[in-house]
This record gives structure tokens, sequence and C-alpha cells, in this order.
């Protein structure tokens, strides 16, 4: 009988203080969380996983030599997966990271060409960052997507030396240039022979998975292949 109690009173903190959709801004009604009905009906999604071709796995042609490559939504400045994108990364929402992790890891595992990945690799944060947050917004994505394709999630190895700028208003070379040498890896002997699969939260130009690599390239046997929440369409 608690729950009798307990409704009552979550409806009424609900007329007083509602919550609102994080893109639209409007009250969310019955069932609805984070997002409104409407406004998740505008999410773009790639339904791309399963393509070899797919326009985020051509981007890294003769760059980074993935064995394959996926997001899940596409960004657009000012998108509903703008909004989700930000809810996970800027204000920490495990809720949204959780659901949308999983969908990854779903589109991953229905798509058939991540099954032999032995582990996940978060793209890491600088310490100072991850102090200042208090999480790693692409971990919070592997963990939720670890839980679907059964892989362990790896963090400590691959690691991020050096402290950049934001990516956000930078123009391709300028993100280069932000993001030379700046990861290296701790333990190399632990990848050998080992297909990861780096995960981040959003990619634009690939600068970032791109410099990931150029930290992993010469380890022997490493394959790598690369997921995402959402990427920039070309």
């Amino acid at each position: 009988m608690a729950h009798l109690r307990v409704r009552p009173l979550l409806e009424l903190r609900q007329l007083i203080f509602p919550s609102l959709c994080c893109h639209c801004d409007e009250p969310l009604v019955g069932d609805e969380r984070d997002l409104c009905t409407t406004c998740l009906s505008q999410l773009s999604w790639t339904r791309h996983a399963a393509s070899p071709d797919n326009d985020v796995e051509t981007r890294f042609i003769g760059r980074v030599p993935c064995q394959s490559a996926a997001a899940l939504l596409y960004f657009h400045q000012g998108g509903v997966a703008r909004s989700v994108v930000h809810q996970i990364k800027y204000y920490g929402n495990l809720r949204l990271a959780r659901q949308f992790g999983h969908l990854l890891g779903s589109e991953l595992l229905a798509s058939g060409r991540f099954a032999d990945v032995d582990c996940l690799v978060p793209v890491p944060l600088h310490r100072r960052r991850k102090w200042q947050r208090g999480y790693n917004q692409s971990e919070l994505l592997c963990k939720a997507m670890s839980g679907v394709l059964h892989k362990p999630v790896v963090t400590g190895n691959l690691i991020r030396r050096r402290y950049t700028t934001s990516q956000t208003r930078k123009n391709r070379q300028d993100r280069m240039d932000n993001m030379k040498e700046v990861f290296a890896v701790r333990h190399p002997e632990r990848l050998v022979d080992r297909h990861i699969l780096l995960v981040d939260d959003i990619i634009t130009t690939g600068a970032t998975i791109e410099n990931c690599y150029f930290a992993l390239r010469d380890i022997p046997g490493l394959r790598i292949s690369i997921a995402a929440l959402a990427a920039t369409s070309l």
C-alpha cells in the first residue's frame, strides 16, 4: 500500500517542480523522462552500424586503420542529439548515459561487426578535467555498453597526459594541433594482439580518435574499432 501513499506526493511535486524536457523545456508527462515524446521522435538515428562503408568509418580512411566504426545518432547544432550529448557530457546525466549507452551497445551487437572486440576503452579525460566534472562521459557510456556487449571496460591504460582546451569552436587544423601528443599508453604489453573498441561521446573531425591511434599504433597486433554516441554529418 506504500506506493498508494507515495504516488500522490510525487504527482504534487511534479505540479510544483515539473520535470522539463532537456531539449525543448516543456514539462514532461506520464512516463516521459529527460526527453518528451516529441523530441524523442526527432532524434536522427544513423542506423549504419551494419554498413562497412558508413560515413563514420569512411572519415577515418587513410588516418586510422579501424576494423569497424559507427555512431548511434547524427549530431546537428540545435538538434535533439546535441541536448542529449550535452546532458551526459556537462551535467553527468546518468539516466541518459545508461539509456543511450545501452542503445549504442545494442546497435553494435545487432550489426555483428563488433563481435570479436576484446574490450571497451573510453577516450580518456585529463585527470584535472575528470576531477572538475567528477566523471568521464565516455566511461559512463562504456559501462552501459558493457552490459549489452558483455565485454570489459578498460580504463587507466590509455591516458591523456596533457590538459587541452575545448575543441568545440576549433576548426579541423586547430583541433589537430590542440590534440598533438596528448595521449599515451602506460602498459602497451597488455594490448598486444587485442581488438579494442575506442568509445567517444561525439565524433566531429575525428582528431581525438586519430590522436588516440597515434599513441596506440606501435603495439604489435593491436586492432581498433570505433564507436560514438553521436557524429556530425559529413
